[in-house]
C-alpha cells in the first residue's frame, strides 16, 4: 500500500482509506477528503504534479478532478493497479 503522493504521474490506483499523516490536517480535513469521494474502493489517478514536480497534484477520483496539496495527498492510502 502507498500514499497517493507516492504514485508516479499517470498511475491509477484504488483508494484504501484516509488517515492522518500530517499534524497540519485535522479531523475536519480528513472528513472533507472523504466527502469529496476519497473513500475505500474508489478509483483514483494521479494525473500530474505542479511545476517542477511540486504542488498542486492533479488527481481524478471517480469522474471528478481535484487539485490537492501534498499534505492532503499524503492522507490518502491507495493500492496501485
Amino acid at each position: 500500500m502507498l500514499l497517493l503522493d507516492e504514485l508516479p504521474d499517470g498511475a491509477q490506483a484504488t483508494v484504501r482509506g484516509v488517515c492522518a499523516q500530517s499534524p497540519d490536517l485535522d479531523a475536519g480535513m480528513l472528513r472533507r477528503l472523504a466527502e469529496l469521494g476519497f473513500i475505500a474502493g474508489e478509483p483514483v489517478q494521479l494525473l500530474r504534479r505542479g511545476p517542477g514536480g511540486r504542488e498542486p497534484l492533479a488527481v481524478r477520483v471517480g469522474d471528478t478532478l481535484f487539485a490537492l496539496r501534498r499534505a492532503e495527498a499524503r492522507c490518502v492510502e491507495v493500492e496501485p493497479h
